[in-house]
């Protein structure tokens, strides 16, 4: 049986994430010994063969592309987490940041200018600001649930882009195929590496402003203690002069902008065009990013890089091994769920039940 613990035990609050990786590990191993493949090879494809294969020289550059949308996105999920503020529809301020700033960009299109990447920055930490505005304001003026409303919208926003796809941002010389210009053949709007072969790009510097920055505010600013104390003793919270609305709007037009963001480097970067299949799941991933970090920037930098770790090996595991990439999904949910669920112990010890004798 659960016995609720008369305080939350920072040993486990800290084993969890680790004891969550290794139940993954030992699971995802069931999982692909049943598909028929060798699981310690499938084991050691994913979390080895990146930093230490043979082809790792390519592979390691592309932790930091797949790493810094995932950092970036989850930074700003985590502030609203802390105050119990819950943003899930992150996938879609991504979006609507990725068509902000590649509309941004494409409207001065073919100009060669300086300013142009910046003004796409811009628009694309507005778009998704407004994108998770709108949940915002319903909170506070009607007080609707954010969960539902953030996670409706996200559905709203791939409509949106795949409409920009096959008409607004569509290439005219595309030979009629959906999707916008490649902004890697523009230099103005382009997101190159700022060193070559490293990975390195603007959105990665932004990753690691954003846990400084959020590092910072957590432990530094008045905010930070708003933040913390709403979401660890709401009532103490109203006693303080906390002003909820003012919160819960920061919070989500904050993290809104930072997927917005995430959503403008890759499109201007990595991905380099606005097409139908844009999107790949960086917001809901995020999520997992955020509590494998612990909601804490540092957490998070380091969660953000071993969930890329499972990114690019399971594309290797796909390629080599012959794996599905639905068994490398459900292997990343895994990890969530072992996380979740040994997270319970967190505030509950397991007690063995004693038969009442009569």
């Amino acid at each position: 049986m659960l016995e609720k613990r008369p305080q939350p035990s920072k040993a486990w609050s800290y084993a969890t994430p680790l004891v969550a990786v290794l139940a993954t590990m030992l699971f995802g191993g069931v999982l692909f010994a049943i598909l028929g493949k060798n699981p310690i090879e499938a084991i050691g494809t994913i979390f080895w063969d990146p930093l230490f294969g043979e082809f790792s020289f390519y592979y390691r550059p592309q932790l930091l592309v797949k790493g810094a949308p995932l950092v970036l996105i989850a930074i700003g999920l985590s502030l609203g987490f802390r105050a119990g503020i819950w943003n899930i529809g992150a996938e879609g301020q991504y979006i609507m940041g990725a068509i902000f700033g590649a509309g941004a960009g494409l409207a001065f299109y073919p100009l060669d200018a300086w300013y142009i990447f910046p003004i796409m920055v811009i628009a694309g930490a507005f778009g998704g600001w407004i994108w998770a505005t709108i949940p915002a304001f319903l909170k506070v003026r009607f007080g609707t649930n954010e969960i539902l409303v953030s996670l409706m919208l996200v559905y709203v926003a791939e409509q949106m882009l795949a409409s920009v796809s096959l008409g607004l941002l569509k290439n005219p010389e595309g030979f009629g195929f959906p999707g916008s210009r490649n902004f890697q053949s523009y230099d103005s709007g382009h997101n190159a590496e700022l060193i070559a072969g490293s990975g390195m790009h603007w959105g990665v510097v932004a990753a690691f402003i954003a846990v400084i920055f959020a590092y910072v505010l957590l432990n530094r600013h008045i905010l930070g203690f708003h933040i913390r104390l709403t979401g660890e003793a709401p009532r103490a919270a109203k006693f303080a002069g906390v002003n909820p609305a003012r919160l819960i709007l920061f919070c989500l037009g904050l993290s809104g902008a930072l997927a917005g963001l995430a959503g403008m480097f890759e499109v201007s970067g990595p991905s380099g065009v606005v097409s139908i299949d844009f999107n790949v799941g960086y917001g809901f991933t995020a999520i997992i990013v955020a509590f494998l970090g612990r909601l804490h920037p540092v957490g998070i930098l380091l969660a953000g890089g071993l969930m890329a770790l499972t990114y690019i090996g399971g594309e290797i595991a796909q390629s080599q091994l012959g794996l599905p990439a639905a068994a490398i999904q459900v292997f990343q949910g895994m990890l969530l769920f072992f996380l979740l669920a040994f997270d319970l112990l967190t505030n509950y010890r397991i007690r063995a039940a004693r038969s009442e004798v009569a």
